[in-house]
């Protein structure tokens, strides 16, 4: 069927990226999200003003070093750096880092955070909804069935394989079943902690095909390395039919008998 041309090709992907230079291998994985693109703009800036004020501070120590070693200048100069010039000079590079580093990336953050990010799509908008638990060692994944209700008989249930279409946005409700775990989408720039007894959330809109890596970025005991997922993308049209014949199953498999099976909740605006 359609929906398995974006594994064949991720496979195909993947093979190919073990011939990657050193160069290829240190970029960042590719952005698949509508608004990924504004953390990688607010990660660049971070990184290149950081190599900037260090670059001036290597310059400086290696600099000074030159001009004032002993070969030169026999006696040392001693100075406690509180001559107007040195106060004046220190204020200024504090002043240069506090505002063009930190004062920038909290406004810029914030920008992004408000403008977008807390921006959740509503009811109205229809997105796909998701329910992720997260557990030691694995995470699961629900969907509602056709009566659009969570933790019901139809629900279709998937462990560590997560499916998506493009061109909608997508809510994940998220909770742990045990200690704190945080599910994270390297592709989608995105992620957000799974918390016992405490229901976490977030969004973002897939914009390519294909399939991407899910992981677990916190440590969270012996075993945190399996905390591996797959997602899959596709398109609306083969999403829907994966989504009917995977609804299909469910009814046929779901033991209404088994409450390992009911882990879901009521979904919440």
């Amino acid at each position: 069927m359609g929906f398995i041309t974006p594994i064949l090709s991720a496979s195909t992907a993947r093979a190919a990226s073990t011939t990657m230079s050193l160069w290829e291998s240190m970029k960042p994985p590719e952005d698949i999200s509508v608004h990924g693109n504004l953390i990688d703009w607010l990660f660049g800036y971070t990184t290149y003003m950081n190599i900037f004020f260090f670059a001036l501070v290597c310059a400086g120590l290696f600099g000074f070093s030159w001009f004032y070693r002993a070969s030169k200048h026999p006696k040392a100069y001693y100075t406690y750096g509180n001559k107007k010039i040195h106060v004046i000079v220190a204020t200024i590079i504090g002043l240069s880092v506090f505002i063009g580093i930190d004062m920038n990336i909290t406004r810029m953050s914030n920008d992004d955070y408000v403008g977008v990010f807390a921006n959740w799509p509503t009811e109205k908008e229809n997105p796909v909804k998701i329910q992720a638990l997260g557990q030691q060692w694995a995470w699961h994944f629900r969907y509602a069935g056709k009566d659009n209700l969570f933790n019901t008989e139809d629900d279709v249930v998937q462990l560590n394989d997560l499916r998506l279409p493009i061109g909608r946005k997508v809510v994940i409700q998220v909770l742990s079943k045990d200690v704190i775990h945080s599910l994270y989408f390297p592709n989608a720039r995105r992620k957000v902690d799974a918390i016992p007894g405490r229901l976490t959330r977030l969004w973002f809109q897939p914009t390519k095909a294909g399939n991407w890596d899910i992981a677990c970025a916190e440590m969270c005991g012996t075993y945190h390395y399996r905390m591996k997922a797959h997602l899959t993308t596709y398109s609306q049209e083969d999403y829907a039919a994966w989504l009917a014949e995977a609804g299909e199953k469910a009814l046929q498999e779901n033991d209404i008998e088994n409450p390992e099976l009911f882990w879901g909740w009521k979904w919440q605006w």
